[in-house]
């Protein structure tokens, strides 16, 4: 069932590239190895395809991350509205960190980056050769990462998405060079994933599996030759997951489907909200208690400050984004009330009402990575200023329960 061969001679379109060769299931599978910001790579790529040697490609994308690169409008095409009532919000968000990171990368170094696998894809389709999506979509890596932080653990992630999306400093020439040896999500998110072996799991070990199950999933739907020479795939990946790759792709045996629908999945944390339910009971018992022992005016006096604490902040939090007078409104009405209910989230209510009052317009999108360098562009930019709104009010009601429960624990015990 399972046969790897030792490897053959170089062919001359690989010549000083990192690659490897797996062969099993009737399927011989050349696996090369690029740097993501290298021309040499590009190179390689191109003449791999163009020497007629493989009967199918299969590239390190996804199918997002496929339109991202060979459509410039892909960004433009996007419902903001739909994103924002499907809790995506973060999501997008970690796209738009890793569209402005190599952003920077083209303009410091002249080179598109994964402009290889670019070429890969196109190359292919030119030459009419079947192309394969190996890698995981970038949102499920995010949302199983996540899943796997503790609480303090997702807030540094998100602090982190946040300023790359405002910091426009070069990339320092380690980050470079570790990029040529690895991988664009190891590279964007790479601090975090040094100090975490659970996120470096995640981001590089799993997908290194997941590519292997969709290659193995290739060999089991290939076509069959008239003779018996193998099929021969072209696997366009990068350097840092080509040993990873290579070993799950020779040993594995389980059916890659399964194992695809185990690194797909995302565990559910449990039904009950808990916390939500602990910060219900503290404060509809606070208010409770007021009414109780000091009457109307104590029970008054704790829902005003309540009320006035979350909603305060969670509306100076939309007015520092700049949201409309009726978005800074709903922040207000909101964020009093969306901490007591699971479901709710007062940053995505005063975001929907700010993308409904204030819809962005094509150009919006079409400038958003550009607008997203700069302090000003957040504030000019309809899309980006949706993104502060939620991110902001959803801080200024986070702040605000803190102060109004510790204001009503204050007053109970005092």
């Amino acid at each position: 069932m399972n046969d790897s061969s030792p490897q053959p001679t170089t062919p001359h379109s690989l010549e000083g590239q990192p690659w490897q060769v797996v062969e099993r299931d009737g399927v011989r599978f050349t696996l090369l190895g690029t740097a993501h910001v290298s021309r040499s790579s590009v190179d390689a790529v191109r003449a791999s395809i163009a020497s007629g040697e493989y009967d199918s490609v299969a590239i390190e994308l996804d199918a997002g991350r496929l339109q991202s690169l060979t459509d410039p409008d892909a960004l433009a095409k996007l419902d903001l509205i739909k994103v924002l009532r499907e809790g995506k919000t973060h999501l997008f968000a970690a796209n738009l960190a890793l569209a402005a990171y190599q952003r920077r990368l083209a303009e410091q170094l002249d080179v598109e980056p994964g402009a290889e696998l670019k070429a890969g894809a196109l190359d292919a389709k030119e030459r009419g050769l079947p192309l394969h999506l190996i890698d995981r979509e970038v949102g499920l890596t995010f949302k199983r990462a996540l899943h796997r932080l503790s609480w303090w653990g997702r807030a540094k992630i998100s602090a982190g998405i946040m300023a790359a999306m405002f910091v426009d400093e070069e990339v320092g020439d380690e980050e470079i060079e570790k990029l040529k040896q690895g991988d664009m999500l190891e590279s964007s998110f790479g601090e975090f994933a040094a100090d975490n072996p659970v996120l470096y799991n995640t981001i590089i070990a799993e997908r290194d599996r997941y590519m292997a199950s969709r290659l193995r999933q290739v060999a089991q739907e290939k076509p069959r030759h008239d003779d018996d020479r193998p099929y021969e795939v072209l696997a366009v990946v990068g350097a840092g997951h080509l040993p990873g790759l290579a070993k799950h792709l020779r040993e594995d045996s389980a059916p890659p489907a399964d194992l695809l629908a185990e690194l797909e999945h995302v565990h559910q944390k449990s039904g009950f909200p808990w916390f939500t339910v602990v910060l219900a009971a503290f404060v509809l018992g606070g208010f409770a208690w007021g009414f109780w022992q000091g009457g109307v005016d104590v029970g008054s006096d704790l829902i005003v400050q309540w009320v006035l604490a979350t909603g305060l902040l969670g509306a100076l939090g939309c007015a520092i984004a700049g949201g409309h007078p009726l978005s800074i409104l709903a922040a207000f009405i909101s964020s009093p009330l969306t901490p007591l209910h699971p479901a709710l989230a007062s940053g995505t209510v005063s975001a929907l009402v700010e993308a409904t009052l204030r819809k962005p317009t094509y150009a919006d999108f079409l400038a958003l990575r550009d607008d997203v360098q700069t302090l000003r562009g957040w504030w000019r930019n309809r899309v980006a200023r949706i993104l502060l709104n939620f991110f902001l009010t959803s801080l200024g009601t986070a702040i605000g329960v803190w102060t109004g429960g510790l204001r009503m624990l204050g007053k109970i015990i005092g």
